[in-house]
Parts: C-alpha cells; structure tokens; sequence
C-alpha cells in the first residue's frame, strides 16, 4: 500500500475493521510498503520466429520436463527475452504484464499485487514465483516481495507462466498458477554487455562479461544498479516512496554430452523511503545444479540452494530468513507407452523475526521444514490421445501431510490443434501469519491473533483448453476454469479477540484467450482478455468479522493487445494497450494504459530506444483506498543496449 505509516484502524483497534484492514492495510504497509537449464534451441528470439518455427519452442514449468509448448496440457504462456526487449521493461514486475493471463497492479513505486484467477493482493499467496528453479516465496505469508526480486532481464532467456494449479508437481501455494524465471545458460551471453537508462521518474544501468572456458564450459558475471523517484497521490502530496539499489551475480556452466553442471548466484541490497525511516532490503543466494541424459533417453537432475534475506522495517519488523533446498528428479520410460517422473525434496526455513510494540510472531524465531515426493505418468492411450497422471504428498510445519492430485487428458486432434481437460486438487498451506501473527504485541491481544487451529486453504478445479495454429500467420489459445473454495481465510471471535479461521468459501470461473497473429513477416500482434468473477461466501451456520475483503481485490476484465513492428532492417516500433476493469472493494476506476517504444540500430551492437508509459493519459491509480493510493505519471525513458 502506498501509505508507510500504520493505518489509523490499526492503531486504534477497531474490532470491527481488525480483520480486512488489519490484514490488508496493516500488513499491506508495514510489510512490503509501510529449473531446469535451457535446450539451445530455445535461445532464439521468439519474436523473430515464423509461427512455424514457434511449434517447437520447448517448455519445462508444466510437466517438469521439456515439452513442447504446442502439446502442453495446460494454460501455459511464455513470455520471450524479445518480448522483454521490445518491451522496455526495466523490472521483472513490468516485463510480467506481458502475459495476458496475470493481473498486475502496481500499488507504488516498488510493490506490486500480481496474481491469476482472482485472490490478487499485494500480499497474494496463491501464485507460485520461481527463478532458475529457485522458490521466491516468504514463509511470513507465503506470498512475495516483489521490490525484492531482481534479474537482469537481458539475461531471461524466457518466463513460462502457468495459470491453473500446479501444486501436484511443484507443490502447495501454486494454486491459481506458477510463474517460472528462466535466465540464459552463461554459453549464451559471451563478450560484454551493458545497458543505460535515464528518464524522468527512473535511472538505471547493468553491466555483463562472459566468457567461454575452453570446449566445455562457461561464465558470466553482471552487475546493476537502479534509482527509482518517488509516486504521488492524486492531490499531488508525496507518497515518499523512492528507491534505490544495487545487484550482482554469476553463473558458470559446465557441459559435456549427456552432462550439465551450472553454479549460480546473487546479491543484491536495496533501500526504500517510508515513515518514519527508510526501509532496507539485502539478500544473497547460491544455486547448483547438476543434470545427465543417459543414451536412452532418461534424465535425472538434483538441484540444490542457499537464499539468505533480510529486511528491516523500521517502527515495524526486522526479518533474516535463511532458506536450504534440495529437489531431485528422475525421468524414463519403463514401457514404451508410459512416460514416468519421480522425485521429492526438502526445504528448511531459518526465520528470524524481531517487531514492535504494535504487533509480533509468536515464537519470534521458527525453523520450518517442509518435505514432498511427487510422481507424474503420461500415458499414451493412443498416437493421438494421453493422459496425465500426477500427485504429490507434502508434509508442511502446520498441518501436517497434504495429498495434491491431478489428472489431465490431451487430445491431438491435428498437428496444429491440441484440446485439453484438467482436474486438480490444490492447498494453500498455512503461514506464519494464519498461525503466529498477534496485534498488539503484548497480551491482552484484543484485535487479532493467528488461529491455533488454521488450516490450508483448498481449492478444486477443473479446466477445459484449446490451443491451434490454422494457419502458418495465426495461433490462439482458449482456457475455461472453474475453481472451487473452501476452508478459506476469514475472521472469528474467540475468548482473547478475533482470530484467523476458515469459514469462507466459494467459487471462481471464467477465461482466458490469447491470440498471436503475424499480418506481415515484419509486423505482429498479440492480444489477450481475461474475463472471471469472483464469488466469495461466509460458510453456513459461520460468522465472518471483515475477512472477506481481505482475500483479495479483483476485476471482472483484463484484456491486453500489443503491436511489435519492424520498419527496415535498422528501426523498429511497438506499442502496447491494456484495459483492466474497475477494482470493487476498495474501489479502483478502470483505466486503459498505453505504453510506446521507438528502437533504433545504431549498429548491429548497439540499440537506442524512446520509451513513453502512460502514453495516452497524465496519470492514474491501479491499487489502493482513494486517500493514500498513489497515481502513476506519464515516464518517458531513453535506453542505450551495448553489445561487444
């Protein structure tokens, strides 16, 4: 939320606004304002692909495996480094508005509410965040920080976003979806590179060197910078949110036939004003991976990580959170017409949490530790028809063991046509704040306190997709999804004050469609409309204190149309519409952005690009109560992108 000083309902404890504002606006500014390697074959820019050659573009998020994106039994888009380009995105937050399946609503200069199918909120904990494999997620609410989440977008090979549930192979919280960051092998990226931006609200640079160590393997080093001006309100008073920051990171590759090693990492810093001081952000983190192909084509790879975070909220909350992963999988055919994947993993979570007077984790201090095996079988029933069998048993801190099932059937009806039908039972397990959250500090807690007894969040699901390409100009895909919930977060009165519970249920339904379509070898449009609605419920024979706003603020309508257009060999122009419809509680008006980028060749390494967001109006809000959202402004931003 824009404003950084706690809400007025929260400091007076209002029991009657303790449940929806205490979540929603209370953790909403104190909080965050207050896998697998890639196939050589998929580094090719996307965009420069005819549709053809797009038959064969290869995804790895939906079946833990590579496949290829034309035969993939879900909703699934992907998002191209060329996309990100053309784009002149400058954040992985901005380069997700791409997808024309997610809901991306910037609260203020540095957070964002991102999610699908419904339940967005800047602290959304339904949608599953990976880069290179590497789970981005909290444990404080299992959601993300997304001022916190940083690449270097020249070096995104592509980002694979999945909507509908994945939990049965990536496991509890991908219950609307799973966003999948995919970055280069370091083969990809030799020689040096850099980037410069400076604009009227933004400036920013990155730098790259890599380098191949002799026949086999391969590094990169990168290192970036940003300072970002702050947002206003529609009064014109100052939000104070500016920020700025620095990140660096490596990745070495080691290929042979048949073999892979990859060791990368990163570090980055951050600070952020608020009331009453600025708030700083710092983490690191290591990942290795290790993967081989026998002759026979079965596969197995273990990856392991080290993420060290820390955040410090002045008036609020310090946090240092230490996270260990390891995953293993296996891949083979035992029969030639079954497709098997095993694999498990365990995690542990080091969360270090030190508050204030006005609300506290009890215990302050957790170790968490959550363990899964998963299964997947694909089986041929015929040339033309297969159905996928997958599940998953997870055992989480708080509840114990979750058993997450799927089943999928895909009919080929063509080469060009894929008609697909999904059932899956997902949860969104407990955080600390369901269980360990108190307001205030100190007994007696009379506003709110975490629930003893929460329970996961469950959602039901069935979906119905088709994806075709009649033509070598034209493709398109189709989903219709219908989610069931229950056992939902809400509030309840207790004998200490309310508390979290689980008497809200309901339904989400709709679709989504999305169309790529190329006039021209040098022009192509891709448009997309996502159309749901959101019915939400207290349980019979429950009470509800205020919980239900809380769980999320969602519009009936999202759509989205881009045009990329290639004028000669040197000059090239896109512009992007989106039109998002109007938030209901709190209320945000809709409103229709349009965003300009004019490139330039200068050589063929070195580009020049003109960047205008918020073309086609002065300024509007996307998130937030009327009185602290902020208002974002018309940015123009000149971008220099070297290459040697």
């Amino acid at each position: 939320m824009p404003s950084r000083k706690l809400p007025e309902t929260c400091r007076r404890g209002s029991l009657r606004h303790a449940s929806s504002w205490l979540l929603a606006a209370c953790l909403g500014s104190t909080f965050t304002g207050s896998a697998s390697g890639a196939d050589s074959t998929q580094v090719a820019e996307l965009a420069d692909l005819s549709l053809e050659q797009l038959r064969e573009v290869v995804v790895t998020t939906v079946s833990r495996v590579a496949e290829r994106l034309n035969k993939a039994a879900a909703s699934v888009h992907v998002i191209s480094s060329d996309d990100i380009r053309r784009s002149g995105a400058t954040t992985l937050a901005e380069a997700l508005r791409l997808s024309p399946t997610l809901n991306v609503a910037r609260a203020d200069t540095n957070q964002y509410a991102i999610s699908a199918r419904g339940f967005n909120n800047v602290l959304a904990n339904k949608m599953l965040v990976l880069i290179d494999g590497r789970t981005v997620y909290t444990p404080l609410f299992s959601g993300v920080f997304w001022e916190a989440q940083d690449v270097d977008l020249a070096d995104v090979e592509r980002i694979e976003v999945v909507t509908g549930p994945s939990t049965a192979l990536w496991g509890s919280n991908a219950v609307n979806g799973l966003i999948h960051v995919v970055t280069r092998s370091s083969a990809g990226t030799i020689g040096a590179a850099g980037q410069l931006i400076a604009g009227n609200h933004e400036r920013g640079a990155s730098v790259r060197y890599g380098r191949q160590l002799g026949d086999q393997a391969s590094f990169r080093i990168y290192g970036k910078s940003y300072d970002r001006d702050g947002s206003h309100r529609a009064n014109g008073s100052a939000v104070n949110d500016d920020a700025n920051g620095a990140q660096m990171g490596f990745r070495a590759d080691w290929a042979r036939s048949g073999e892979s090693i990859s060791l990368q990492g990163d570090a980055y810093r951050g600070r952020v004003n608020q009331a009453p001081s600025p708030r700083r952000i710092a983490g690191a983190n290591l990942t290795v991976r290790w993967e081989r192909t026998s002759a026979n084509g079965n596969a197995a790879s273990v990856q392991a990580y080290v993420d060290q975070t820390y955040r410090n909220h002045p008036g609020s909350f310090r946090e240092r959170l230490t996270t260990f992963d390891i995953a293993a999988q296996y891949s083979m055919r035992p029969v030639p017409n079954h497709m098997l994947v095993i694999g498990g993993g365990l995690r542990q979570g080091r969360d270090r949490v030190s508050t204030s007077s006005q609300f506290a984790f009890v215990p302050a201090s957790r170790n968490l530790n959550w363990g899964r095996v998963f299964a997947q079988d694909v089986i041929d029933l015929s040339p033309k028809l297969a159905l996928t069998l997958s599940g998953s048993v997870e055992r989480n801190p708080y509840t114990g063991t979750e058993v997450l099932p799927s089943a999928r059937l895909a009919w080929q009806l063509s080469p060009d046509q894929l008609l697909w039908a999904a059932m899956s039972r997902a949860v969104r397990a407990p955080s600390r704040i369901d269980r360990e959250f108190f307001q205030p500090a100190q007994p007696p807690r009379v506003v709110l306190g975490g629930g003893p007894d929460f329970r996961s969040e469950v959602s039901d699901t069935i979906e119905l997709g088709y994806r075709a390409q009649p033509s070598r100009a034209l493709s398109y895909s189709a989903t219709l999804f219908h989610h069931r919930h229950r056992e939902l977060r809400s509030v309840k009165t207790s004998a200490t004050g309310p508390q979290f519970a689980n008497d809200i249920e309901g339904s989400t339904a709709g679709y989504e469609l999305w169309a790529r379509w190329r006039p021209s070898a040098s022009w192509r449009l891709d448009a997309g409309f996502v159309g749901q609605r959101v019915n939400l419920k207290v349980a019979p024979g429950k009470t509800d204190l205020g919980g239900l706003p809380s769980l999320g603020n969602d519009p009936s309508h999202y759509a989205s149309l881009r045009s990329s257009l290639d004028i000669g060999a040197a000059w090239s122009w896109d512009v992007s519409l989106r039109r998002v419809g109007a938030l209901p509680n709190p209320v945000v008006p809709a409103y229709t952005a349009v965003d300009s980028r004019v490139g330039w060749k200068v050589s063929p390494r070195v580009e020049l690009s003109l960047v205008v967001q918020n073309l086609a109006d002065p300024g509007h809000a996307e998130w937030g109560p009327a009185a602290s959202r902020a208002e974002f402004e018309r940015n123009v931003f000149l971008m220099v992108r070297w290459q040697l």
